[in-house]
């Protein structure tokens, strides 16, 4: 598959740097695919290759002190996963694991240092995401205390919408499947509450869902329920 003419998303590594650079990104490596289930990196590891995710969908999850699994994030195409232990040498934060079948590149620390210090772009770029990563984080944590269930997976929704959506006729596709108790998961909810909450959202004519998919038909007012400013 040609990946240079794919339109990756647009806060994905591979949608935020300028053509050129990305060229030179899918080229490094070592192109490699996963089956659903296939972990992708393992929390605690002391490997240090970056993944950049050409297609597929990973969830990224973490072990909190009682021994639960906690899930932190997704990942789509264009993304990419490892960052942190290729810049820093430091262990694995976090699992990474696909969720279907998954083809990315693996690059090795010493191949992404080299375009980093050719291209500054790329260096940003992933700089950027970084930074992003963080606030989604942190605004994770006040929404867990700051807002009610309803609210935090509308907010949730929205956010998945901005950064992995897709238009399709009479609304937005999200990039990503997840399932009832991934959306509880991220939003810090019970699963009955998260399946109370879409089936309201269904019932308002804000989303409907289906087996793998799930379209907004009414962001803006999804905005509103959750407590967001109005799309720039």
């Amino acid at each position: 598959m040609p990946y240079d003419s794919v339109e990756w998303p647009a806060r994905s590594l591979l949608g935020a740097v300028p053509s050129e650079a990305r060229r030179e990104l899918l080229g490094l490596g070592v192109p490699t695919r996963f089956e659903a289930g296939k972990v992708l990196i393992g929390e605690g590891a002391r490997d240090r290759h970056l993944l950049v995710l050409l297609s597929g969908f990973a969830k990224v999850t973490a072990r909190v002190e009682n021994g639960e699994e906690s899930l932190l994030a997704v990942r789509v195409g264009g993304d990419s996963v490892g960052e942190m232990a290729a810049l820093d040498g430091s262990p694995r934060s976090a699992t990474v694991t696909a969720c279907g079948p998954l083809s990315a590149r693996v690059v090795q620390p010493a191949a992404l240092h080299a375009l980093l210090a050719k291209r500054p772009e790329v260096h940003l770029a992933l700089t950027g995401i970084l930074a992003e990563r963080l606030r989604w984080a942190n605004r994770r944590r006040l929404d867990f205390k700051g807002y009610p269930a309803k609210v935090r997976l509308a907010r949730l929704l929205v956010e998945l919408a901005t950064l992995y959506g897709r238009p399709v006729e009479g609304g937005m596709v999200l990039g990503c499947r997840l399932t009832q108790p991934e959306l509880a998961a991220l939003t810090g909810a019970a699963e009955t509450t998260v399946h109370k909450g879409l089936r309201d959202l269904r019932r308002d004519g804000l989303l409907e869902t289906g087996y793998g998919s799930t379209v907004i038909r009414d962001l803006h007012r999804l905005r509103d329920i959750g407590d967001l400013p109005p799309e720039e």
